[in-house]
């Protein structure tokens, strides 16, 4: 795949502690957008923050330290992320998701290696 040019930057702000059925909510995002075929998904770890609910994580506080904010941050064209908002609505109940147009400059994955 090729992407080169205008494109879209889809953010989605949750816990890390969030879960979908049983396991890591970022993970299952992460696991959509690649069967979508979504040109590249990042999972970011926070080490402080603080949402709708006004509650600070961070790893300052022990208690706290095992829901961290996460930054799920998947990037392809506007149309493609566009048709994968109804797939992510049905995932995320709490958090925040975040669209903003962004330019691809260099888009390049590494040669397949030999067998």
């Amino acid at each position: 795949m090729k992407l080169h040019g205008p494109a879209a930057r889809l953010t989605v702000l949750i816990g890390e502690s969030d879960q979908w059925r049983h396991g890591p909510l970022y993970h299952e995002i992460v696991r959509r957008a690649r069967e979508d075929g979504l040109a590249g998904a990042t999972v970011l770890r926070g080490i402080e923050g603080y949402g709708a609910s006004s509650r600070i994580h961070t790893t300052r506080i022990l208690s706290l330290s095992q829901d961290l904010p996460v930054a799920v941050v998947l990037i392809d064209t506007e149309e493609r992320i566009r048709a994968f908002l109804p797939r992510l609505d049905e995932l995320v109940t709490e958090g925040l998701v975040v669209l903003d147009p962004v330019e691809v400059i260099r888009y390049a994955g590494r040669e397949a290696e030999e067998p």
